[in-house]
């Protein structure tokens, strides 16, 4: 029987309810929540990413090492991403799903 990955927040602190509470401010939500770091050490299947494009805008945002991790040890663990060009959330994966990234320097949709 497979088992649910573990996941912390990209600080390594437990997840909170309110994570997803989004800062008017920045659009970004409170907290982000990716793989353990322990789940993450397991090894991975894509490369790890720290940078992708937006197709609508061309803007490109960087993310944190967690986050690249994680993206790299499950690509679909999350189902939208920040840009920070429109600064709000936007769908991943494949174009025919709604995918609006591609990693940057490729033409790979992320969260595939």
């Amino acid at each position: 029987m497979d088992e649910k990955p573990q996941t912390t927040l990209t600080d390594g602190s437990p997840v909170t309810p309110d994570h997803r509470e989004i800062d008017p401010r920045t659009g970004q939500q409170k907290a982000y929540v990716v793989l353990s770091s322990e789940e993450r050490a397991k090894g991975f299947v894509r490369p790890v990413r720290e940078a992708y494009r937006h197709l609508t805008c061309g803007t490109v945002t960087r993310m944190g090492r967690a986050l690249a991790e994680t993206y790299a040890r499950q690509p679909n663990f999350y189902s939208g991403t920040f840009c920070v060009g429109c600064g709000n959330h936007f769908p991943v994966g494949d174009k025919e799903f709604g995918g609006q990234f591609v990693w940057a320097g490729t033409e790979e949709y992320v969260g595939t």
